[in-house]
């Protein structure tokens, strides 16, 4: 078996990891002392919060601008040519495929976070829709009634277990996450059947694939985004975050929380 990939990934990885470690460690040096702000000023304590949600600004800034130049120049034309060339009906295919390998990793965590109901529902779905769905490309377990879920990663099972997400963090190449999300990519590559694939070609071919149908998808959301990139990305991701981490319960500045349904909520991936 060819473990060429999954090990360069691994290096690639930690490498990230000793960037971000080191940003933050001097970013901790520079958060004022909460200890310190007049409980009494909205304002100041607004700025606190904010500190501790995004202390690593300075880095995640330089590691957004990186990404978006990156993007502009290369990911968004590549995709923009993929929804030109690439009819409707395979696209959704495609679409279809990935999910249903993103269902293993949904009944890990599943299991992980003692959700059996869950991991009963996205097990039947990655059973019928990979043989009667033909390997995934059609999604016949919705119509059975074996509803898609929101999906599960480790970070979200770190959170069920009581760890803190640490400081929003974004990774070159990789993307918003926080500091437990970036922990817990290895765990997540591990649960993806792609890593162990025989061939590295397959395997870059297919996640090539995956990042180019993902990035058009999200094409059309760009027009929604107003004011600082940076921050509005940043908001949308917490504010996704939240409503993952505490499964459609979300609580808003009006009064306490809400559960909203799928057809009330619109993912953001």
């Amino acid at each position: 078996m060819n473990f060429y990939l999954p090990q360069k990934a691994a290096r690639l990885y930690k490498a990230f990891f000793v960037c971000f470690l080191l940003s933050f460690l001097g970013a901790c040096a520079s958060t004022p002392n909460n200890a310190n702000v007049d409980p009494d000023n909205p304002d100041i304590q607004a700025q606190v919060k904010e500190k501790n949600v995004d202390s690593l600004e300075g880095f995640n800034r330089v590691m957004f601008r990186f990404n978006d130049t990156f993007d502009y120049w290369l990911l968004k034309p590549i995709a923009r040519g993929y929804n030109w060339i690439t009819p409707s009906p395979v696209k959704t295919g495609v679409g279809n495929f990935f999910s249903n390998l993103g269902e293993i990793r949904n009944i890990v965590n599943d299991g992980l976070q003692w959700k059996w109901k869950q991991a009963s529902n996205d097990t039947g779905r990655f059973l019928l829709n990979s043989t009667i769905g033909l390997v995934g490309l059609i999604d016949v377990a919705s119509a059975a009634g074996l509803e898609k879920s929101d999906g599960e990663n480790f970070s979200q099972t770190l959170a069920k277990w009581g760890v803190g997400r640490g400081s929003y963090l974004v990774l070159p190449f990789l993307g918003p996450t926080t500091v437990r999300g970036g922990l817990s990519m290895p765990a997540d590559w591990v649960t993806d059947p792609t890593f162990y694939l025989e061939s590295s070609n397959a395997t870059i071919a297919l996640s090539a694939l995956n990042i180019i149908h993902t990035r058009s998808e999200l094409l059309k959301a760009e027009d929604l985004i107003s004011g600082d990139r940076y921050l509005f990305i940043r908001e949308a991701y917490l504010q996704r975050l939240d409503f993952l981490e505490n499964d459609g319960v979300v609580e808003d500045d009006f009064g306490d929380g809400e559960d909203f349904g799928d057809d009330e909520y619109d993912d953001y991936e």
